[in-house]
């Protein structure tokens, strides 16, 4: 077993260098995949789990061509696809798993997708059903898990209401809608990020989208829900995609400096969609200082650099809501951490998306918190973390990209440091944080 000990420090300065985007890098991959013409992209997320995607979109017959992070991708359009000669297997990429279901859904052949130990424990429900209603036929392990056996069909566009308000069902769906005679709706309990409804807009298709009133949704708890649909059918042409910095990512950066007096980083193109800022609306009402300069727009994605410097020790807040908790799902690790280091008791709730991620990210979060001195409980849907100074000690990642980052952050903020077990499953979503981190630590 492998480890890697992170060990306190008095501050940050510079500017690390944030990779490009996860989520938009899996879906300029493979929209530029189902696009007819030579699709350009900039600023590729060169991480294993979308590199997995990426050699999927050539097992599916893109021609892929690339020097670093600049991709340039030949699609083969709607109906140009070839039938893979081996399984997908996406690794750990659940993203890759679900949208890359959606458009085996719609071909006219039968192709095997699966990944590993983590993903095949994933629900895999959420998109069987769905796409089973729009005419596919799937078969998966019991308890309708991968691998998934796609049995393509000439899918009937319908509408779906989702229980769950993710962007991977809904995405999922919307690639299977391109395929589908007619007009496909998914209809949502709330708001989720928008990666997929951007992207294929710019290439072409015809999607529309709404929210739905309260009067509209009295099945589900939520005050307020989203509806999306896509015209299917509607041919797709290449583009030119520049892929901003993760917020997702720049996440890690902003609470190690904001807990840090005296720091003071500078975190440049990072993307800012409405969807995916929640972290710095809950960071701001805790007390962090963080500066928001030069908004702009790149391929229809929201963009800013953001600055923070570290100040006065952060105020435990509640984190929860419908409206909030979808745009910070994969930053409350991190928000985690910030909670632990600051005054009073935070409280997170409505998160039990949490426990379906790469690990459970409520129970594993929690008794590794524990290992490093922090007084933390897990709840159904949360987590309740009482803020002080953190010990330090030795916490296992258990092979979760994020959580390896988040204790990464907390042996920075500690007493003694962290020594961080299987510290390598960074290489996922961030394959340069271990020496990005070295370069602004004090």
């Amino acid at each position: 077993m492998s480890s890697k000990h992170v060990a306190p420090v008095r501050w940050l300065k510079g500017s690390p260098e944030i990779p490009g985007d996860k989520s938009i890098s899996h879906r300029a991959a493979i929209v530029g995949t189902l696009a007819q013409g030579r699709t350009r992209i900039t600023n590729f997320l060169t991480a294993q789990d979308c590199l997995n995607t990426l050699a999927a979109c050539e097992q599916l017959g893109a021609v892929v061509e690339r020097q670093g992070t600049m991709l340039t991708l030949e699609g083969r359009g709607l109906r140009g696809l070839t039938r893979p000669a081996a399984d997908i297997d996406c690794g750990n990429s659940g993203t890759g798993v679900r949208l890359l279901s959606g458009v085996l859904a719609g071909q006219p052949f039968t192709s095997v997708i699966t990944g590993d130990a983590q993903v095949r424990s994933r629900p895999m429900r959420r998109i069987i059903e769905p796409l089973e209603k729009l005419g596919a036929r799937i078969e998966s392990r019991p308890g309708l898990l991968c691998p998934l056996r796609i049995h393509g069909a000439s899918l009937r566009g319908t509408e779906y209401r989702s229980p769950v308000a993710s962007a991977q069902v809904k995405s999922c769906l919307l690639l299977a809608g391109l395929f589908a005679e007619g007009e496909t709706r998914i209809l949502l309990p709330a708001a989720s990020r928008d990666h997929t409804e951007r992207m294929l807009k710019a290439f072409g298709a015809q999607v529309a989208q709404g929210q739905i009133s309260d009067s509209a949704q009295t099945h589900w708890t939520a005050s307020t829900g989203e509806w999306v649909s896509i015209q299917g059918q509607t041919p797709l042409t290449a583009q030119a995609v520049d892929i901003p910095a993760d917020i997702s990512s720049a996440a890690f950066f902003l609470v190690a400096a904001a807990l840090l007096p005296g720091s003071a980083l500078q975190l440049n193109n990072i993307g800012m969609n409405p969807t995916r800022t929640g972290v710095l609306d809950v960071l701001s009402r805790m007390g962090a200082k963080i500066q928001i300069d030069n908004q702009r727009e790149m391929n229809g994605e929201p963009v800013a650099d953001l600055r923070v410097a570290g100040g006065d020790p952060l105020n435990a807040r509640t984190i929860s809501g419908e409206n909030l908790i979808p745009r910070l799902i994969d930053e409350l690790p991190i928000l985690a951490v910030a909670a632990a280091a600051a005054h009073g008791e935070t409280i997170i709730e409505d998160a039990a998306e949490l426990k379906v991620k790469e690990t459970d990210r409520i129970g594993v979060l929690v008794a590794e918190f524990r290992k490093i001195g922090v007084e933390a409980q897990e709840r159904p849907d949360g987590m309740v973390i009482r803020g002080g100074e953190i010990r330090g000690g030795t916490a296992d990642s258990h092979g979760d990209h994020r959580l390896a980052m988040c204790l990464a952050i907390a042996g920075l903020v500690s007493e003694e440091g962290v020594t961080v077990e299987n510290p390598e499953c960074v290489e996922t979503s961030f394959p340069q944080f271990w020496r990005q981190l070295d370069e602004v630590r004090d």
